[in-house]
């Protein structure tokens, strides 16, 4: 899998970093919208592991020329930006994190409790199986039962959500269980959140007010370590803005106000 996609012309002074991990492609509608105000780089992560990601980028950005950007993180990739922004302060203009997970463990407890809640009984026994599938070594493809997860959980995420075609390049589990096993030890050690501190651009964080993922667990957070934080609630919305039918028009007029 090839590991960048442009959208618009040159100079490219954004970047909009997928979730995942382990499943790039579903931000490609989003790159598409914003190129109508400048170039757009499209990552797609292929490294197994934090830091390997974090390189990555890196090298895409260097590659590419225009420095420094707007990141434009979400879910996972909220976090990767976060990283990113604390190692290589330098090198980000603004940080925009989009649906990110909360920051600190206290916040995580009921994510999947929520999600649960929101599915039916059919689902629920659907997610079950694929979970036992996904934590068994001997279980074959992997990648599809991860693609399955994905699409009921995106379920149970979304508000209002309209038609839309899904756009994931590629589920890969193996990749994604080594990210996220890394990524989750960052977090239980408080370690992720004290990376903030060395964040020196102004970040804005998008949040839906119907996420699973608790707006406290971003927004309390983040302010008290932050220098230069805001944070957007947008109402009846999910993990997803672009696709919630009574958010996106909102959700693209504040990115769009935010690359000014």
């Amino acid at each position: 899998m090839q590991n960048l996609r442009k959208h618009g012309k040159a100079p490219f002074i954004m970047a909009v970093i997928h979730g995942g991990p382990g499943a790039p492609g579903e931000m490609a509608p989003v790159a598409r919208q914003l190129s109508s105000s400048g170039g757009v780089l499209e990552p797609l992560q292929t490294k197994t592991t934090v830091e390997g990601q974090v390189q990555e980028l890196k090298d895409i950005l260097q590659r590419s020329g225009k420095r420094p950007v707007i990141l434009i993180g979400w879910s996972w990739g909220a976090w990767l930006c976060f990283i990113f922004s604390a190692q290589y302060p330098s090198s980000v203009k603004k940080l925009i994190l989009i649906g990110s997970g909360p920051f600190e463990e206290k916040y995580a407890q009921d994510i999947m409790k929520i999600r649960l809640s929101r599915l039916s009984q059919q689902e629920k026994k659907e997610i079950l199986s694929l979970t036992e599938t996904l934590n068994n070594p001997a279980s074959g493809d992997k990648n599809t039962a991860m693609a399955r997860f994905g699409d009921l959980i995106s379920k149970a995420d979304s508000y209002a959500p309209m038609p839309h075609q899904n756009e994931i390049v590629e589920c890969q589990y193996d990749l994604h269980q080594k990210v996220w096993d890394q990524a989750s030890k960052l977090r239980r050690s408080g370690e992720l959140l004290e990376l903030g501190r060395n964040i020196l651009c102004p970040v804005v964080a998008i949040h839906g007010d119907y996420d699973p993922h608790p707006a406290e667990g971003v927004k309390g957070t983040l302010s008290r370590i932050l220098k230069d934080f805001r944070f957007i609630l947008l109402d009846k919305c999910g993990h997803q803005p672009w696709i919630e039918r009574y958010a996106k028009d909102r959700f693209y007029d504040i990115l769009k106000s935010e690359l000014g």
